[in-house]
């Protein structure tokens, strides 16, 4: 259930930050990177700030 809400938040948060660099400003280009480098160092480090909020919103256990 929480790798539904993960994926569906991260997909969710990639087209906007791609939305608002073509239509707001090229600057937003830099909120996708930050996505990618955020996924990139969860893969090494099998920690992510997201996972924790959602394990803690929806009280699950490790």
């Amino acid at each position: 259930m929480l790798n539904t809400y993960f994926r569906v938040i991260v997909g969710f948060m990639v087209l906007l930050s791609v939305v608002l660099t073509v239509f707001v400003h090229p600057n937003w280009i830099w909120f996708t990177v930050f996505i990618g480098v955020n996924m990139m160092q969860s893969a090494f480090t099998k920690w992510c700030l997201l996972e924790t909020i959602l394990t803690k919103v929806f009280k699950v256990k490790n």
